[in-house]
């Protein structure tokens, strides 16, 4: 009889436990691997270790940000694909809404309420807006501010940096940083 209620005490707290984190990770923040290199060299800039294996970046998704949308320029942030929910790509802002994107294989674009441009650190190997179009603000999961692993490039991901320079922004005055 002993042993019944030891078991039954471990599986509420296991089940307990379960719901914390499950509940953090919804709402707080949560870890995800990055894989591919369309963000490269701001994550996965080295694919390949000297042994040929392949690591991913593991990184830290904060989801602060989505209570009201608050999100700046050069934000890497973490939205769910357009055409396939289940899909998540990472990707950093490079204009937000009301502001103007001039693209040399594109017209000048407006942003619409509600959206922003996303574009990867590597343009030949990304997919973002430049095919995508605005990215509805409702499809963002949260914003990566770390790298957890792998230990050597354990830090902050910068978000300061990095938009290609092809993309041209013109901002609204209530944006400028």
């Amino acid at each position: 009889m002993a042993a019944q209620g030891v078991l039954w005490s471990s599986a509420k707290k296991c089940f307990t436990a379960g719901l914390i984190g499950l509940t953090v990770s919804d709402r707080y923040a949560s870890f995800m691997a990055v894989r591919g290199s369309s963000m490269s060299p701001t994550l996965n800039p080295n694919n390949k270790n000297s042994s040929g294996f392949v690591f991913d970046d593991y990184v830290l998704v904060e989801k602060f940000c989505l209570g009201k949308y608050k999100f700046s320029r050069g934000d890497v942030v973490v939205f769910r694909s357009p055409s396939n929910y289940k899909e998540k790509n990472v990707k950093r802002i490079a204009a937000l809404p009301g502001d103007w994107i001039h693209l040399p294989s594109l017209d000048t674009v407006r942003i619409p309420e509600g959206h922003c441009w996303v574009v990867g650190d590597n343009a030949a190997c990304s997919m973002d807006s430049r095919s995508l179009g605005p990215i509805p603000l409702g499809l963002i999961c949260g914003r990566i501010t770390h790298v957890v692993w792998p230990p050597h490039r354990l830090g902050r991901v910068d978000g300061k940096n990095n938009i290609l320079a092809e993309v041209q922004v013109d901002m609204l005055e209530e944006h400028r940083d």
